[in-house]
């Protein structure tokens, strides 16, 4: 899939909560093919501190608008710099990146998606992409309390939303893992985004359970089209990988730390 440096103008900035802003950006050019699980590098102007882009998950493409979303955690000074862009601000962004989620070939209602944190960004173009397929999936969000949840309306367009949080404020308190669902219903395949202690949890049901799965993992990233190997991650059957071009998304049966 080809690769495009665009200058695309910001048409909104949300600020979801204290620690993440939602930036929507278009192009006067029509967008280009995504996949979901692929991300962008965005080029940080104004921030002393920061000279290398950052990798961001395309979060939703509204083709209805031509804009792409991303959804942003403020982290260090970088991502504290592009949260303060306005409408109209122009910003370069070199998309899409890296490889996205499997989409079934026959449509299915046995799809679980589990997201935590910033890791739940992915999975909101992912389903649409499996609702567009004819499929139902199934979201399982966590977070560590209510105001963390995020973008819940949005899920709720693509199939059923079930959360847990950490201190139970809302959903069910626990983790992902602990959630009821998990035991009341059979699926076929999960995809997962988030810290790697819920990636691996998830992982680690699925292999107990036969369930296929995918994880978008979260390694830092730098140049974005392996060359700085920043975020080289360990196979079972190809050695050391860089997550930005052979991923971020993988199969869990390519990775050693689920084994």
């Amino acid at each position: 899939m080809k690769k495009m440096i665009l200058d695309l103008t910001v048409t909104d900035n949300i600020q979801l909560n204290p620690n993440y802003v939602l930036i929507k950006m278009t192009s006067q050019e029509i967008l280009p093919e995504m996949i979901p699980g692929q991300f962008a590098e965005i080029r940080i102007d104004g921030s002393p501190t920061t000279f290398l882009r950052r990798p961001i998950s395309i979060n939703y493409v509204d083709r209805t608008t031509n804009e792409v979303w991303f959804l942003v955690q403020l982290v260090g000074d970088g991502t504290r710099t592009l949260a303060k862009v306005a409408k109209g601000d122009i910003v370069n962004v070199v998309l899409p990146l890296g490889n996205g989620f499997t989409i079934p070939n026959e449509p299915s209602d046995k799809l679980l998606l589990v997201g935590g944190g910033v890791g739940t960004a992915p999975l909101l173009y992912l389903g649409e992409k499996l609702l567009a397929k004819g499929c139902k999936p199934t979201f399982l969000l966590g977070a560590r309390s209510a105001n963390d949840l995020l973008q819940l309306e949005d899920f709720a367009r693509f199939g059923e939303v079930y959360t847990t949080t950490e201190d139970g404020s809302a959903g069910e308190k626990g983790y992902v893992t602990q959630h009821s669902i998990l035991n009341k219903q059979q699926f076929e395949r999960i995809y997962t985004c988030g810290p790697k202690p819920m990636m691996v949890a998830v992982a680690k049901y699925a292999k107990a359970n036969n369930i296929e799965c995918e994880v978008s993992l979260e390694n830092k990233m730098a140049c974005g089209v392996g060359a700085c190997l920043c975020c080289v991650e360990n196979t079972v059957d190809e050695g050391h990988i860089c997550v930005c071009t052979e991923g971020p998304v993988l199969n869990i049966k390519k990775l050693l730390w689920q084994i």
